[in-house]
């Protein structure tokens, strides 16, 4: 019988979380395998996700479009519920049955896993107050321990995330790119414990991850490089060391990461709260689909296998790691040259600003969750026209 790598990546203390989350997925067995079989122990959930499960395949008209959610869509019409509320009612739902098939996984692990992911309107990535509000309308009416809401690490959502931590709410915070982006993610989560301890509250049962995004970071760098290569490149060392950063930088930049993750957890600061139970917020490996076909499908899971960290897989990436992932504990090596790879982007021959990459993946992010969420209401507001009475 061929080994299941995926559950072999678990006895190395990785959790692996499936990205991807949909009614049929629910319905069909299928994520009742994964969980049961597979070794599957999480799940999230993004804007992007939803529009290709409510909407279905664009080239197809609304009509055929997936009829799963049909009924749910009526009984909001006939409730004469404004679409927002409509496909709130749809994706809570499917929220809802994910968390109570992942419940004892959730038991089992001591609520470390079992989570399912749920994030807050993409619109509202820069509004502090409206995020907080959503977090907690999300976390309430779910109405599931084992949910986790997800809120982007923008300088407006990070006090977001200090608040809801501070209300006992578990959060993903997502889009993270930069190693600084973790740093200050770790500090909200410290402070909404430090908070909620400093109340005499329990700081035990409350969940957090922090979701560091790998190929979008190489597929902008790579873009980069490409267009310096373009551009003629006279010197042959030169365009050696332009070619050897490619397909780099996101891995660095995760390994870097996960060092300021250990110097944290050993921090007086955290084992202060350590010792009133407070969970670690575990790095989270998101963006883990390879862009680029000449790379190894699995390099952003065989790369940063350790523990304590989370790896999120869309279902293609699941299939092949089930296949062939080369399981071993790779996070904490090369992490010297990850330090010098990193600062050789600095140097006149490759001359590449992080900071301006990193922020440039934050617009692009937060800009490609609007688009399917805006898209998926547009969407959704033409099958409530199509499925309503005359």
């Amino acid at each position: 019988m061929a080994t299941n790598h995926l559950l072999e990546i678990k006895q190395h203390g990785q959790s692996i979380w499936m990205d991807n989350l949909n009614r049929e997925v629910i319905k069909s067995g299928e994520l009742k395998d994964l969980v049961e079989n597979q070794g599957i122990s999480g799940i999230t959930s993004n804007p992007t996700i939803f529009e290709k499960a409510i909407s279905g395949d664009k080239t197809q008209s609304v009509n055929a479009n997936n009829a799963m959610y049909d009924a749910d869509i009526a009984t909001g019409i006939r409730a004469e519920l404004p679409t927002y509320k409509i496909y709130e009612s749809l994706i809570f739902a499917d929220i809802r049955n994910a968390c109570d098939l992942l419940r004892p996984v959730y038991e089992a692990s001591n609520r470390l896993d079992g989570y399912v992911s749920i994030e807050v309107p993409p619109t509202i990535a820069h509004d502090t107050e409206a995020s907080i509000a959503e977090a907690r309308r999300y976390f309430h009416e779910i109405g599931r321990e084992n949910v986790m809401v997800k809120i982007p690490g923008t300088v407006a959502g990070l006090p977001a995330v200090e608040q809801a931590i501070s209300e006992g709410i578990n959060i993903n915070t997502t889009l993270l790119f930069s190693v600084d982006s973790y740093i200050n993610t770790a500090e909200a989560y410290m402070r909404g414990l430090e908070t909620r301890a400093e109340r005499g509250e329990d700081i035990s049962k409350i969940a957090a991850v922090a979701s560091f995004f790998l190929s979008r970071i190489d597929s902008n760098v790579d873009g980069k490089i490409e267009d310096k290569l373009k551009r003629g490149i006279d010197d042959i060392s030169h365009e050696a060391k332009l070619r050897a950063v490619k397909g780099k930088v996101a891995i660095a930049n995760a390994k870097i990461a996960y060092q300021e993750y250990k110097k944290i957890i050993h921090s007086e600061r955290w084992q202060a709260l350590a010792a009133k139970g407070a969970q670690v917020q575990r790095l989270l490996w998101a963006s883990t689909s390879t862009k680029d076909p000449t790379y190894s499908d699995v390099m952003y899971v065989d790369e940063l296998i350790g523990p304590d960290t989370v790896n999120t897989l869309p279902p293609a990436t699941i299939a092949a790691c089930a296949d062939h992932c080369h399981v071993a504990n790779r996070l904490e090596t090369g992490v010297a040259e990850a330090y010098h790879l990193m600062e050789s982007l600095k140097e006149p021959d490759i001359n590449i600003d992080l900071n301006v990459v990193m922020e440039e993946l934050l617009v692009e992010g937060i800009d490609k969750f609007i688009q399917p969420y805006q898209s998926l209401m547009n969407s959704l507001e033409n099958k409530v026209k199509l499925l309503s009475p005359v």
